[in-house]
């Protein structure tokens, strides 16, 4: 069976092991996680199984993002198995030119991470951004932390009422460490979940209750790559008692829905 990984990041071999190292650290998940590099992303996704992959960066500061956004440009031109997305910043000059940017460069959506670039889902300085985006590029934001109010369910909730054309894909269940809260808010709204990062927080039939949560039809794999392995991540869903075509749409159709439009 074909699989995408809708949920990976990648950064430049100089700076691969501190941003692993960085990341896990900053979910107090240990030691641990890959040598986050193009290189190693193929090597693991290849022994899952993994055709390819949703490259998905965050530019903690805002003077980041055009540096970093080129680079995942470079990375999914050199790269065919790379569906590449952009990344802004809330505080950056030039907010709406780099959506632009982002669009006319190909990218297949936006991708933020409010509790470690530390500003609210539905910071007024996004909105505009967020019109922009409606039919032209889905919106991907980490969701959910328990320690943190910046990236809280309700807080996408507000954005989708807000601009309800703006397709939207909330990772890890769609609320990271608040996933009852999460089923609760978005479980109604037509959002795609991702289930990267959360078969380490729960049981295997926790694991399949959010799938049911929010249905097939709505769930995209993903590895979460460099923190965790992508062989590994696709070996569990793979022997999860799912229905074969639900298991199909979650492996790679729903995603093919998603990148055929960016």
């Amino acid at each position: 069976m074909k699989i995408i990984d809708f949920h990976t990041h990648i950064y430049p071999d100089a700076i691969a092991d501190k941003a692993t190292a960085a990341i896990r650290k900053f979910y107090e998940f240990g030691e641990g996680g890959f040598h986050g590099s193009a290189q190693v992303l193929l090597e693991r996704g290849k022994a899952g199984g993994i055709a390819e992959f949703a490259v998905l960066p965050v530019a903690l500061h805002p003077d980041q993002v055009r540096k970093i956004n080129e680079n995942i440009i470079h990375e999914a031109s050199a790269h065919q198995e790379f569906h590449g997305f952009g990344t802004v910043h809330a505080a950056m000059d030039g907010l709406m030119e780099e959506a632009e940017f982002i669009f006319r460069a190909g990218l297949h959506g936006i991708k933020l991470h409010p509790d470690t670039q530390l500003f609210n889902i539905d910071d007024e300085r996004l909105l505009p951004v967020y019109d922009y985006m409606q039919g032209k590029l889905p919106l991907i934001t980490h969701t959910g932390d328990h320690r943190y109010d910046y990236s809280h369910p309700r807080r996408l909730k507000r954005v989708m009422d807000l601009f309800p054309r703006l397709e939207v894909i909330a990772p890890h269940f769609g609320g990271w460490s608040v996933f009852d809260e999460a089923v609760a808010l978005l479980g109604p709204k037509n959002c795609w979940v991702d289930l990267s990062s959360s078969r380490q927080m729960m049981s295997t039939e926790q694991f399949l209750h959010y799938i049911d949560a929010y249905g097939a039809d709505r769930v995209l794999f993903g590895s979460d790559f460099p923190i965790w392995d992508p062989a590994e991540e696709a070996a569990f869903f793979m022997q999860l008692p799912l229905k074969d075509s639900d298991k199909e749409k979650i492996a790679y159709k729903n995603a093919e829905k998603i990148l055929k439009k960016g």
